[in-house]
């Protein structure tokens, strides 16, 4: 696809479609859009042009990110879906700036100012603020009023150019509700009051002043909420300083009723402001209008930019919430699988018993029991006979705990257990969210049908530590236990964007297309859960693929699913040694034109003897030996990495999961020890570090280095292994203090 006007044409005849407002369009608004995503991303014209244009043709970020680098300069993923949701915002400010045009214009009141108005708009809420006096409103004191005949009374106290009881007195009307000067002068009032508060640029105003100068309040009116928070029953910040997760926190207890809430900012200023927009002069009409400035401010102003001022700050905070999901969402993901490995899945519990599950290497289950080792049966000679048959028969090497109920005594029973074992098995607590969640699911049911729910739950335990990111895609990513105040956000914008990086981790490792179950498959860019259980279908049909070509005779899976599902599905031991790698099918000849010009075949591919291929393609010259193959130097590295580890996962070069085979309690801990940890959760105010205990440890963001960071994620992320020293244990409250700066000065 060619770059350019080319494309702008292309653009522009899309929107005119999709813009109902024909007669107020403008058809140079895109280029508006294209300038402005080209500062902010500080991308080239060209760049941001194709990106949209790719975008409008249905491809999927996947498939852009990866495929399409020439045309975008090589932005990644996570910066396209950022360019993707700025770009919705722009096109929906642009078909709202049409609509108020349109209603303006249908109600004969546009004029050139106002033109320029909607135009210098920049937000939805300054669109909303320009529109507001022309919005048709419910029946108001100000609409009364005006029915009433009073609109020239009020217009003459504006003008402030005469006496105003005098002028009341010409309005008074017994049939048209008006019976004295008093009540002329009211309605008059109501008029101005309605008029200063549709002002959009004192709404500008008087929103930044809450926004600079305002105060966030909190008192506590429940009982109920004396423990969660209690550091909000007499709370106070100002706006510019209140840190995103006390603002949701805050929220939470006004939803729950046990906090009231308020935004505070100086009302006598606010009114003064409000009245300074529109006194000139001294005398009767100066006072009315001052009268009239304080009123809407209390009745009309006040309320409503509180609303407004609250919902950005909500929706601020709730983007930061959303970001912290993704950020530690991506790592969990990504975790390095145990390869190869027979596992044993424990769901602990007390009087239900603990569940077992054995799976092979390829997380096939293979047996299954329960056992009653902790309180309140306590039958530990029976388990451990059960877990020692399942290790001696299957081979198992490793066993997977789940962190729930009972978790700390299973671990116990396990690390006892390992002791009286010949064979070298260790063992590892998993974050088991969501494995209830997913054990009573339909997609878990249409899995395992023979299995009860708790069983399920074992096996889903025992498969997280093999491929983390195989079984965690079966589970909503709102249940798997990272992040803050999950309910408490934009639920349809949080789906979304953890479902971009479920999609995004998923291409990135790449699927083998004859061992993925559906559930996986779907995630796969252009294809969808129907689709997936064709290729499922097909591949119980027919028998494993051997080529990946054979997708396009799946049911459903046309030629553009194709070009966007085929590069991320591998196929060990296929037909084409390609087809186990990240090279897409379009780019197949010109990778074989590229071995050829430097003496290699598809077979030294597959014998892993192309080490010397970089050096050589540097040596001729990358841009040369792109023209050459007819590729694009960006494709060329790809192809040439690719081609170096056929069928290489991209978490092998990750840290491995940490196993162990002894075990500690928080009452063994002290403080100045140094321990080994893993970041479980990364959060606003610091992070929480699994060290071996049940209880995870807390590494405040004042404890996480020496020299200032704006956020944890800045260093730390999830699945991270960190050293760190103990600072504080509070055993009865369960509660772990750790420091990681503090660790040189210790261990030095």
């Amino acid at each position: 696809m060619a770059a350019g006007l080319d494309l702008y044409a292309v653009l522009v005849a899309g929107y005119e479609k999709s813009l109902t407002l024909t007669n107020f369009y403008r058809a140079d608004f895109i280029m508006d859009i294209i300038n402005q995503l080209t500062s902010e991303f500080s991308l080239k014209p060209d760049y941001t042009k194709n990106i949209i244009a790719l975008l409008d043709e249905g491809n999927t970020i996947p498939f852009i990110a990866r495929y399409r680098k020439e045309m975008t300069g090589a932005i990644d993923d996570q910066v396209l879906r950022q360019f993707v949701d700025r770009y919705e915002y722009l096109k929906n400010l642009e078909k709202r700036k049409e609509e108020v045009r349109k209603s303006i214009t249908d109600q004969g009141k546009m004029t050139d100012e106002i033109e320029a108005a909607i135009e210098g708009c920049l937000t939805l809420t300054e669109v909303e603020d320009v529109y507001r006096p022309y919005k048709q409103k419910k029946k108001t004191r100000a609409s009364i009023a005006i029915e009433r005949g009073l609109q020239g009374l009020a217009d003459f106290i504006l003008a402030q150019e005469g006496d105003p009881y005098a002028e009341a007195d010409k309005y008074i009307d017994e049939e048209k509700g008006v019976p004295d000067r008093q009540s002329a002068i009211n309605g008059a009032k109501d008029i101005i009051a309605e008029i200063i508060s549709d002002n959009a640029e004192l709404r500008k105003k008087l929103r930044e002043l809450f926004e600079n100068h305002g105060e966030l309040q909190s008192k506590m009116v429940n009982d109920d909420g004396k423990g969660t928070y209690a550091m909000y029953a007499d709370y106070a910040e100002i706006v510019p300083e209140i840190k995103n997760h006390r603002v949701l926190a805050v929220n939470r207890g006004e939803k729950e009723g046990c906090l009231k809430v308020k935004l505070y900012f100086n009302p006598d200023l606010a009114k003064r402001v409000c009245a300074a927009k529109y006194v000139h002069s001294t005398g009767a009409c100066a006072e009315l209008i001052k009268e009239a400035a304080d009123d809407g401010y209390d009745r009309l102003i006040e309320p409503s930019i509180e609303r407004e001022v609250r919902s950005a700050l909500s929706e601020r905070a709730g983007e930061q919430a959303i970001k912290m999901f993704e950020v530690n969402l991506r790592p969990l993901l990504l975790q390095p699988p145990v390869k190869g490995k027979v596992a044993l899945g424990l769901d602990p519990g007390y009087r239900m018993g603990c569940k077992v599950a054995v799976v092979d290497e390829t997380g096939k289950v293979l047996e299954t029991s329960v056992i009653y080792p902790v309180p309140p049966f306590n039958r530990i000679e029976e388990a451990k006979k059960i877990i020692k048959n399942f290790i001696k028969k299957y081979g198992v090497d490793m066993i997977a705990i789940g962190n729930g109920t009972a978790s700390k005594e299973t671990e116990i029973f396990v690390a006892d257990l390992l002791k009286e074992v010949d064979r070298d098995v260790s063992y590892m607590v998993v974050n088991e969210a969501g494995a209830s969640v997913y054990s009573a699911s339909p997609l878990a049911a249409e899995e395992f049908p023979d299995y009860d729910l708790n069983v399920r739950s074992a096996i889903s335990i025992a498969r997280r530590l093999q491929d983390p990111l195989a079984e965690l895609i079966k589970i909503d990513p709102k249940s798997i236990g990272v992040g803050q105040y999950q309910h408490d956000v934009d639920q349809k914008r949080l789906d979304s964007a953890l479902g971009g990086v479920v999609e995004d981790c998923v291409n990135s490792v790449g699927v083998d297309l004859n061992t993925a179950s559906a559930s996986l498959l779907e995630h796969v860019a252009g294809l969808n859960s129907g689709i997936a259980k064709n290729i499922v279908a097909y591949r119980e049909s027919n028998g494993k693929f051997t080529s990946r070509s054979q997708l396009l005779k799946v049911k459903r899976l046309g030629e553009k699913a194709y070009e966007q599902c085929a590069g991320f599905l591998r196929i060990p031991g296929g037909d084409n040694i390609f087809d186990n790698t990240a090279v897409h099918p379009e780019s197949y000849e010109k990778a074989q034109k590229l071995l050829k010009l430097f003496g290699y075949s598809e077979e030294d591919v597959k014998a892993g003897g192309l080490a010397e291929l970089p050096q050589k393609v540097k040596a001729f010259g990358e841009q040369k030996a792109a023209e050459y193959a007819g590729l694009d130097v960006a494709t060329l590295r790809d192809i040439v990495t690719e081609l170096l580890r056929p069928g290489r996962d991209i978490r092998d070069s990750l840290p491995a999961p940490k196993l162990r085979k002894d075990i500690m309690g928080i009452e063994d801990l002290h403080v100045g020890m140094v321990v080994d940890g893993t970041v479980r959760n990364v959060i606003d105010f610091g992070a929480f570090v699994d060290i071996g205990v049940h209880q995870d440890g807390l590494v405040h963001i004042s404890e996480i280095t020496d020299r200032y960071i704006k956020h944890p994620s800045d260093v730390l992320k999830v699945g991270q292994q960190v050293k760190a020293v103990v600072i504080s244990v509070d055993v009865k409250k369960q509660r772990i203090g750790l420091s990681l700066k503090q660790v040189k000065k210790i261990t030095n």
